[in-house]
């Protein structure tokens, strides 16, 4: 006859109880800031010229690190965010141009590892705040009102809020966990980019009766905070990572009061500052909670700036350093990101790095100091930077390489000092976005960034065995078995 006791015994030995992770000694906390749409020429630690006040990522950058050669994998922002979180370029899944929309399907499978997975598997409570912009369940178009699986939840997350796609792509809902707080039943009008004198650009379409885009950054601010204070305090002795994914300086440019008139670049040099005040109000509650000195915070961009020429002349502010083009395109203006990284005691304070680094080493950076190992098919395109990180002299640089994808699907590959793009023209926002090569004329791009940062000379014709070199190593990559496909 079976007992209590013994039936208890049979199920245990058959459902084995699985035990939490155990959080590893010296495992700091994380801290990721994903600014969007934000140029190294905003930030003064960059720009000494800028016309933005940013004394919070200014002393950020006092107290750590400073990369002047990182990049994002892409120059818009989807595909930037799947590579940051999945240590991978999303131009091996599905998505080879362009972004999602705010009712499109998740991208990222939940059978593929993810940063989050990687740290919530060492021990880390793990949170998201901000824009998600990678997608919500399996269908076309997503259902607001149901639960929303595929998402956050299902990618390591323990915590999400925040909204599904940029500030002015609808819907325009707030997502908590796995479902909308209110699903999307009113249409809001479109309005005018600030540049037509309109409110701020945003495309018309459906709302939840909650959601006021002004509003949007703060709360994300405030649940970043809550998350940090909540973490410390329920459970002190276990590690945390935040992914805080801005939605500024974005369109629409929306500066709450306290910032508006705080620089020289109208709307959109207010929206910067407001960015630069939600860092510093991160980094206060780090310093109040007694966790500043142990934690790793580090501060980028999804892209360069959405800044044309004829910003720069009205405003006399060049948001993407001088760099050429812009976001969305191939040049340097579409990728070149501010990265700054703090972690008193381990990273350098005051220090400039040059190391070539991509946002999709993230992954692998993170999951190194965090003592996570990495599964044989996750971040396939992830490289560890801990060593430029620490600042390790002699240290032999992480990666040689960087394949660069703009919004169009043209790709570039940057190698040592020399870049070469597949095709001529911007692939981007920026004139001529594409152009038929002229008889007798090149047929790509060829820049030596080290005497040339600007691209100004096209060195197609001048190299040909630079760009057969190149073009085979970029082919090669492309096409290197990857494990699996999205």
């Amino acid at each position: 006859m079976l007992t209590p006791l013994s039936i208890l015994a049979v199920l245990c030995a058959a459902f084995p109880i699985q035990e939490a992770p155990v959080p590893l000694p010296g495992q700091p906390n994380l801290v990721v800031i994903l600014a969007d749409d934000l140029g190294l020429g905003d930030l003064g630690c960059y720009n000494a010229a800028s016309k933005i006040p940013t004394p919070h990522l200014d002393g950020l950058a006092r107290a750590g690190t400073r990369f002047t050669d990182a990049h994002s994998p892409s120059a818009v922002c989807t595909p930037t965010r799947y590579g940051l979180l999945t240590g991978r370029y999303a131009w091996r899944t599905r998505l080879k141009t362009g972004v999602l929309w705010g009712h499109d399907p998740c991208l990222i499978q939940t059978d593929r590892s993810t940063l989050a997975d990687a740290l919530a598997g060492a021990g880390y409570q793990t949170g998201a705040v901000g824009k998600w912009h990678l997608g919500f369940g399996t269908e076309n178009p997503v259902d607001f009102a149901e639960p929303l699986h595929p998402g956050p939840l299902d990618l390591g997350f323990d915590e999400f809020f925040g909204i599904p796609a940029s500030l002015d792509i609808p819907p325009y809902v707030y997502v908590l966990g796995d479902r909308a707080i209110q699903p999307p039943t009113v249409t809001v009008k479109g309005s005018a980019h600030r540049r037509q004198k309109g409110g701020g650009f945003w495309r018309k379409g459906p709302a939840s009766p909650d959601f006021r885009h002004a509003e949007v950054l703060p709360r994300f601010g405030f649940r970043a905070v809550e998350f940090i204070e909540r973490s410390v305090r329920t459970d002190p002795d276990k590690p945390f990572f935040l992914y805080l994914a801005l939605s500024a300086p974005h369109t629409p440019w929306l500066p709450s009061e306290e910032f508006e008139g705080n620089s020289e670049v109208a709307h959109y040099g207010d929206f910067v500052s407001q960015v630069d005040g939600l860092v510093g109000d991160v980094l206060a509650a780090l310093d109040r909670l007694g966790v500043g000195s142990e934690t790793l915070v580090v501060f980028t961009s999804d892209n360069g700036s959405h800044w044309p020429d004829a910003d720069i002349k009205r405003h006399g502010h060049d948001a993407n350093l001088g760099y050429r083009g812009q976001k969305a395109d191939i040049w340097e203006g579409g990728h070149r990101v501010p990265f700054l990284v703090r972690w008193p005691g381990r990273v350098p304070p005051a220090t400039e790095c040059a190391d070539l680094l991509c946002l999709t080493d993230v992954y692998a950076t993170l999951a190194a100091l965090a003592q996570a190992p990495l599964g044989s098919d996750a971040a396939e395109d992830s490289f560890d930077q801990g060593a430029a990180f620490r600042g390790e002299a002699g240290r032999k640089p992480a990666r040689a390489d960087v394949i660069h994808h703009s919004i169009n699907g043209t790709f570039a590959l940057r190698s040592g000092p020399w870049k070469l793009i597949e095709g001529l023209g911007s692939g981007g926002f920026t004139a001529p976005k594409t152009r038929a090569p002229e008889e007798g004329g090149p047929t790509g791009q060829l820049y030596h960034l080290g005497r040339d940062p600007y691209e100004t000379r096209n060195l197609w014709l001048e190299e040909p065995e630079v760009v057969v070199r190149l073009k085979a190593r970029l082919l090669a990559q492309r096409t290197a078995d990857r494990t699996r496909a999205d």
